[in-house]
């Protein structure tokens, strides 16, 4: 829900960037769609598809949209490549695996093509990835009992591992 405050236009998310609706004649510009874009990448990395959505939801025409889009992008102030690479290293960093990360990216816009090879190029040891979360949450001894490993190797599934690293990680 968008709101007015003062002379700036307000939309969810948004921490102190507005759009001025009294410039002249009160019409919105490529600056003013640029503008709010820049603050957003300011504060991260988004891809393509993340931004326009961002954009979309602030009542930009779309015409002015992929205008600024593709300015970003030859300025090179917006790329996928390093979305994707950013965002791979970040989630791999937090313990999650290939097919969970896999997934993050496609919802963002994402080829799958270009995740993959992000992710096999990245230069993570993803058995190594499953082994290190496992132990994080259930301590470095092993059970001995199938069902409490079977449960270990569930846990990794849901983190994104696949079947034979989670496997593996339970010594199942």
């Amino acid at each position: 829900m968008s709101a007015r405050v003062g002379n700036f236009w307000h939309g969810p998310g948004d921490d102190e960037e507005g759009i001025n609706v009294d410039d002249d004649r009160g019409a919105l510009k490529l600056d003013d769609v640029r503008r709010v874009a820049m603050g957003l990448l300011a504060r991260r990395e988004h891809s393509t598809l993340e931004l326009r959505r961002k954009l979309e939801r602030r009542r930009f025409p779309d015409g002015l949209i992929e205008e600024a889009l593709a300015g970003l992008a030859t300025d090179n102030l917006l790329s996928d490549e390093r979305f994707a690479e950013e965002y791979v290293r970040s989630y791999a960093g937090r313990g999650q695996g290939p097919l969970k990360i896999r997934n993050g990216l496609a919802a963002r816009g994402i080829e799958p093509q270009r995740a993959d090879r992000l992710l096999y190029s990245s230069g993570h040891d993803w058995q190594a990835l499953a082994e290190d979360a496992r132990r994080r949450r259930f301590g470095s001894v092993i059970p001995p009992e199938y069902k409490e490993r079977a449960r270990q190797a569930r846990f990794l599934q849901q983190r994104g591992f696949d079947h034979e690293q989670a496997r593996s990680a339970a010594h199942l």
